[in-house]
């Protein structure tokens, strides 16, 4: 067993096959040794483990997720006021017919913990439980905004800011300008910055101990969220929703 900085190589790659059928369920031995860069022999080592253990199933020569990652996120999920949250995302949805999020901050990270489809929206390639990069979205950055200033500073120093789109803020000087103008305003924009032909707004839920626990956005396409409808009516929507939850958990 190898191990690489604080992590585990093995343990890397185990969890980079799980990911891999996340994305394309059915992949067999030979396409997820491509998709990993490992010998068939390595990659069926960490597959049959897996699948011994549960948490992977074979169907003739493909293998899939199994039912026992429900248990996990389930248990995952709980730890944030989902009951509080989801309420208001639905609502959020509905008014605005765009996709609403509720963003979770978990350490370094952004998590898309609640994701809201409305009939007829479009959607994208998001789900549940992807990363959101903190410098690259309306919410990464409704978060980052509102963490003490020492964190903050400790997450830009350790962190690179990959490009996800030519519109992407990579240069640190000129995200932290950002991130004060959303730090006045407690609105946040991400215009083209991770996928190019959507817009997104957000704004920050603040804890008890007055920082960012996550934030609240909604996201569309840069035809249907640009102008007036993404820089103020979106916007007072977004706010409102992102108060409503922090009221609900301060009176818990």
């Amino acid at each position: 067993m190898s191990d690489t900085g604080r992590g585990v190589k093995t343990t890397e790659t185990s969890f980079r096959i799980v990911e891999a059928i996340r994305d394309e369920p059915g992949l067999g031995i030979s396409a997820l040794g491509r998709e990993v860069g490992l010998s068939k022999g390595a990659v069926s080592k960490h597959v049959h483990t897996l699948t011994d253990l549960g948490y992977l199933v074979r169907e003739g020569d493909g293998y899939y997720l199994s039912n026992r990652f429900l248990s996990l996120g389930i248990q995952a999920r709980e730890r944030f006021p989902i009951e509080h949250v989801r309420p208001v995302v639905s609502d959020l949805a509905e008014t605005t017919g765009h996709v609403a999020n509720f963003i979770a901050r978990e350490d370094d990270r952004g998590i898309y913990a609640l994701r809201i489809r409305p009939d007829g929206s479009e959607d994208g390639d998001i789900a549940e439980g992807d990363v959101a990069p903190l410098h690259a979205t309306a919410g990464g950055k409704a978060i980052l905004a509102h963490l003490p200033a020492d964190e903050k500073r400790a997450l830009l120093a350790d962190s690179s800011l990959p490009a996800y789109t030519e519109k992407t803020l990579t240069d640190r000087a000129d995200l932290e300008r950002e991130l004060r103008s959303v730090r006045d305003r407690r609105v946040a924009f991400d215009r083209e910055e991770y996928r190019k032909g959507h817009q997104c707004v957000a704004s920050p839920i603040i804890g008890s101990e007055g920082t960012a626990i996550g934030a609240i956005s909604v996201t569309g396409s840069d035809y249907h969220m640009s102008g007036k409808r993404l820089e103020e009516d979106a916007v007072g929507l977004v706010t409102s929703a992102a108060k409503s939850v922090e009221n609900a958990l301060l009176s818990r």
